[in-house]
């Protein structure tokens, strides 16, 4: 590219999206015709979540910008205030900043709110994990809500493209990469039993179900008795297995989970471990080593298929995602779950992980270069 160097910032706003992007920081950081900065929102900047920002700064990106938006909690009058604030210090931001691509990721509330607050200032953004869908959650619109505002998409299924194109009404604008948080399964080195024994006190040589469940986000009034239910249903589990949580996001009523969780610790304080952040190498590493994984998140439709792992899908949070056969949807009911987790406790998934494909994360770098030209 001569000597023009392209500016590129990359908005991330949970331990979740920082994962995923990490492959692709990576290479950004080390290609010479970038200049590569970081804004830091949402869960990063919260001690309540693990203050994961200080995993960024100890991989040594460059933060140009922290964003501390989370000032209400997490009741749906909440959520839609911390949407508006989160847009107010946004458009601050984005009338005094000139970047030439913004690379958002995802389907949050606080993202979108972030991505809309740019549209009167014509910031160019990238949406990486465009064009999926979720009807079980809200994060369904706002995923819609980025891909709208959003210049370029990046797909990790071929067949996304179709709707990416249906959505905007614009060809071209759609690109395929694969899920690109798997490329750090190859390029990550995982903790060993004794090594993450040693990090977090837990002997994974023990039977492991790992879980990570958050909120439903539509039907929100069923998270109580969900709660409930998953609290039953867990305590059986932990007869003959210890399990490890991720605690939820900044979800609508994930504080109704997270009090569930501590009191779920204070009847199974041995065989019981509650995490905001294990980080992508240790989760990887919980994944290789588990039996299972339990809950109704994205990382588990999208990467448990890598490691030989099936996946309780629990609700509708999910519903209409596009999943592998390793994907076992389950409704939040005490005797389907204790089934279907005895059932596939010690069973092997053999099959490929339809979201993988090679280099994913150089394939956008190269779309981002050539199309610079038609961005300005």
């Amino acid at each position: 590219m001569g000597g023009f160097r392209m500016k590129i910032s990359v908005l991330t706003s949970s331990r979740a999206d920082y994962g995923i992007y990490l492959p692709l920081l990576k290479k950004i950081r080390d290609d010479t015709d970038i200049d590569l900065s970081i804004i830091v929102f949402g869960t990063h900047l919260k001690t309540k979540f693990g203050s994961t920002i200080k995993q960024i700064e100890k991989d040594g990106f460059p933060i140009e910008h922290r964003i501390d938006n989370l000032k209400f909690g997490d009741s749906p009058k909440d959520i839609a205030l911390n949407y508006a604030f989160t847009a107010q210090l946004f458009a601050e931001l984005w009338e005094n900043v000139d970047y030439d691509i913004v690379l958002c990721l995802g389907d949050r509330f606080e993202m979108s709110a972030a991505v809309t607050a740019g549209i009167p200032f014509g910031i160019n953004f990238a949406h990486i994990h465009a064009g999926e869908t979720s009807k079980g959650a809200i994060d369904n619109i706002y995923r819609d809500q980025i891909s709208l505002a959003s210049s370029l998409h990046f797909v990790a299924i071929e067949a996304f493209k179709t709707r990416i194109k249906d959505l905007v009404n614009k060809t071209n604008t759609a690109f395929y990469c694969g899920a690109i948080g798997l490329e750090n399964i190859h390029n990550v080195d995982l903790l060993t039993y004794e090594s993450f024994l040693n990090k977090w006190q837990i002997n994974l040589y023990k039977p492991t179900i790992l879980v990570t469940v958050h909120p439903e986000t539509i039907d929100h009034k069923s998270n109580l008795k969900h709660t409930e239910v998953l609290y039953s249903s867990l305590n059986k589990i932990l007869e003959r297995n210890q399990v490890i949580v991720t605690m939820p996001n900044a979800d609508t009523f994930g504080s109704v989970y997270r009090e569930m969780f501590k009191r779920l610790k204070k009847s199974n304080p041995e065989s019981l471990f509650l995490i905001e952040n294990l980080g992508t190498q240790s989760y990887f590493t919980a994944m290789k080593f588990c039996k299972l994984l339990i809950g109704n998140t994205s990382s588990g439709i999208i990467e448990a298929a890598s490691f030989g792992k099936f996946v309780i899908n629990l609700g509708n949070r999910q519903e209409g995602r596009t999943c592998g056969e390793n994907v076992i949807h389950t409704p939040f009911e005490y005797n389907s779950i204790i089934s279907a987790a005895f059932k596939y406790e010690n069973a092997t998934y053999s099959g490929t992980n339809i979201y993988e494909m090679d280099n994913g994360s150089a394939l956008i770098i190269e779309t981002l270069k050539n199309k610079m030209n038609e961005l300005s």
